[in-house]
């Protein structure tokens, strides 16, 4: 991939990403099918929502091209503690967690570096 094509690469994972995780947090957060299942996991519901509200309103700043980079960190931070509770269940099926939270990495590495894609201006 040439130099050019990295940031709109970037932007595009970016905004994967983002939506991907809010409409997956929005589920988790508003199904009933959620709860049900969350339930069976014995902790208390404040858990879900207070994760899956984490999940879409770091989804959110990422969206927002200011926000980027701090949205990318409370991404990975909320990922990391997704993925530690699943860990302390017993639950190993993390792999898509770790695919997310490394491609917030990712965008915010090349946001950082000042990759910027085109038409867009640095804040």
């Amino acid at each position: 991939m040439t130099q050019d094509r990295l940031p709109t690469a970037l932007r595009i994972l970016q905004w994967v990403l983002g939506l991907v995780i809010l409409e997956e947090s929005a589920r988790f957060a508003l199904s009933p099918g959620a709860a049900q299942a969350f339930a069976k996991t014995g902790l208390p519901n404040f858990i879900r929502l207070a994760l899956a509200w984490a999940e879409i309103a770091a989804a959110v700043l990422f969206l927002v091209p200011r926000a980027t980079v701090a949205g990318g960190w409370f991404l990975i931070v909320v990922l990391a503690g997704a993925i530690v509770l699943h860990l302390l269940h017993g639950w190993f099926e993390v792999g898509a967690l770790v695919v997310y939270a490394a491609a917030a990495w990712a965008v915010i590495t090349g946001k950082s570096a000042g990759m910027s894609a085109p038409g867009e201006t640095r804040a």
